[in-house]
C-alpha cells in the first residue's frame, strides 16, 4: 500500500469521520442500489477501509444471492472482512474511478474471498470516497460474476455516487460536532445556572437555639435559573426573621429580581421587623423598579415571618403577599394552615393589602413554607395537588421534624414525577419534642 506516513494520515481521516463506526442507513443503501442500476450489475457495496479490515456499510444484490463473502445482500448490515488482497482495499490506492474487467487475472484480488469463492466475482468497478483534503476513506463498488468492461459515463456516475457518500459522511461529522458543542454548551449552562442559583440562596441555614431549620430547592430544569427564594437570619435580641417566596419569570431576569427581593427583605427587616411593614417596603421597592419603564412590572409572592422564643416553643408572626398558606404540623399530627385573610401580590398592584397573623409553635410542632410549584403539580389523575393534597400527605406522615418534613416533600415530588412543572422551594422549622429528665422529672426543650 502507500508509505506508512500516507497511510497513517488516511487512517486518521477514517477515525476523524468515525467512518468505521458509521451506521448504515437509507442514504448509503440508495447509493449502492443506484450504482448497481447504473452498471446493470447484480452487486454493489459501499465500504470503508480500516487498518486491518474492510467494513461494508451498505450492500445491494438480488434475493437469489444470499451472501457476498460474509456480506448479506438482502438485508444490508455493517460487516467486517479481512483487508489483505481484497479489491475494496486496493480501490483506495486509485486517484479516481477505475475498473477491473476480470478479477481472476488481477493480482490485487488474490486474497479476496468473493473472487476465490462464492459468488465468484469477475468484474469490479470502484470509485474512492475521498475527503475534502484528499484522504481516501473507502469506495463505492460495483461487481458482476462475468468479465466485462466499464464505460466512461458509468465510471463518472460512480465517482458522483462516491462524492455523495462523502457528503453524507461530512454532514454526519458536522452534526456530531454540533451535538457535541451543544452538549458542552448545555453542560456549561447547567453549571452556570447551578452556580447562579446557589448565589441566590443561603449556603446554609444558621443554628437557632431551641429550633431545627431545614430548606431545599427542587429545580425542574438544570440549565434555567428559577425565581424561588428563602432565608433565615437573626434580628435584634433573640428574634429571628425568615422568608420564602417566588418571583415572576425565569432566567437572568428572574435571578436579578430574586437578588433584589432577598436584599430588600433583609434590609427592611433590620429597619422595621414587623412582617407587614417588611412586605410593604418590598412592594415600594418593586414599584419603584417599574416606574417609568416599558417592561412588565416585576412582582413576586412572599411570606415573611418573625420567630420569638417563648418558653418551650416560639411565637410566630407571619405576613403574606399572594403566597400559599404555611402549614403547621402539630405534635399530635394535626395539620393546620397558618394563613392570614387576604394578602395580595407584591409589586404590581396599587395600594396592595398584606395580611398578618400570629401563631405559636409548641414543643413537637413543625412549620412548612413552600412555593406553588409544589401545590400546582399534577397528580396521576391530572388534577392539581393543591393545598388539600399537600395537607393530606403531611397528615399521613404524622408528627414530624424539619428534616423529616423535607424528606416527605422530596418523596412527594419524586412520586409526582413529570407532573411537577415548576421549581419548588421549601423551608421547614420545627421545635424539638419536650423530653423528661429521668433524674428530676422536669421537662425541657431538646
Amino acid at each position: 500500500m502507500a508509505d506508512s506516513d500516507e497511510e497513517e494520515r488516511r487512517l486518521e481521516a477514517v477515525r476523524r469521520y468515525a467512518a468505521l463506526e458509521t451506521a448504515s442507513g437509507g442514504a448509503f443503501d440508495r447509493v449502492a442500489a443506484l450504482a448497481a442500476r447504473i452498471f446493470q450489475a447484480p452487486f454493489a457495496t459501499v465500504t470503508i477501509v480500516g487498518d486491518d479490515l474492510v467494513r461494508v456499510i451498505a450492500a445491494h444484490g438480488p434475493p437469489a444471492r444470499r451472501t457476498i463473502g460474509e456480506v448479506s445482500i438482502t438485508e444490508p448490515v455493517i460487516v467486517e472482512s479481512p483487508i489483505v488482497g481484497t479489491l475494496c482495499a486496493a480501490a483506495v490506492r486509485h486517484d479516481g474511478p477505475h475498473a477491473v474487467p476480470d478479477a481472476r487475472l488481477h493480482p490485487g484480488a488474490a486474497g479476496d474471498p468473493v473472487v476465490r469463492g462464492e459468488p465468484g466475482i469477475r468484474f469490479h468497478a470502484a470509485a474512492p470516497i475521498v475527503t475534502p483534503d484528499g484522504e481516501p476513506l473507502g469506495s463505492v463498488n460495483v461487481m458482476d460474476t462475468r468479465p466485462r468492461e466499464a464505460g466512461d459515463e458509468e465510471l463518472a456516475c460512480l465517482r458522483d455516487l462516491a462524492d455523495l457518500v462523502m457528503d453524507e459522511l461530512q454532514v454526519r461529522l458536522v452534526t456530531q460536532r454540533t451535538v457535541e458543542i451543544e452538549r458542552q454548551l448545555r453542560a456549561g449552562a447547567e453549571r452556570l445556572a447551578r452556580t447562579l442559583q446557589r448565589t441566590l440562596l443561603p449556603p446554609a441555614l444558621p443554628r437557632v437555639p431551641g429550633l431545627r431549620a431545614a430548606a431545599a430547592y427542587h429545580p425542574v430544569s438544570a440549565d434555567e435559573v428559577g425565581g424561588d427564594f428563602y432565608d433565615l437570619f437573626p434580628l435584634d435580641g433573640d428574634r429571628w426573621g425568615f422568608f420564602l417566596g417566588d418571583v415572576c419569570g425565569k432566567g437572568a431576569g428572574a435571578a436579578s429580581l430574586t437578588s433584589l427581593v432577598r436584599y430588600t427583605l433583609r434590609a427592611a427587616a433590620v429597619y422595621d421587623a414587623d412582617p407587614h411593614a417588611v412586605l410593604a417596603n418590598l412592594d415600594a421597592v418593586l414599584q419603584q423598579e417599574h416606574a417609568g419603564g416599558d417592561m412588565p412590572a416585576p412582582y413576586c409572592t412572599a411570606v415573611f415571618g418573625v420567630l420569638q422564643p417563648d418558653g418551650d416553643g416560639f411565637g410566630v408572626t407571619l405576613a403574606t403577599g399572594g403566597h400559599p398558606p404555611a402549614l403547621a404540623v402539630r405534635a399530635d399530627g394535626v395539620v393546620e394552615p397558618i394563613h392570614p385573610a387576604g394578602g395580595q401580590l407584591i409589586g404590581i398592584l396599587r395600594n396592595p393589602h398584606f395580611a398578618r397573623v400570629s401563631a405559636r409553635l409548641n414543643a413537637g410542632d413543625a412549620l412548612l413554607l413552600y412555593t406553588d410549584g409544589l401545590t400546582e403539580a399534577r397528580t396521576e389523575t391530572g388534577s392539581m395537588l393543591d393545598e388539600d393534597g399537600l395537607t393530606a400527605c403531611l397528615a399521613a406522615a404524622g408528627p414530624t421534624s424539619a428534616d423529616a418534613l423535607l424528606e416527605t416533600v422530596h418523596d412527594l415530588i419524586t412520586a409526582l414525577g413529570e407532573g411537577v412543572s415548576d421549581d419548588t422551594a421549601v423551608l421547614a422549622l420545627s421545635v424539638p419534642p419536650a423530653t423528661r429528665s429521668s433524674s428530676s422529672g422536669s421537662q425541657g426543650a431538646a
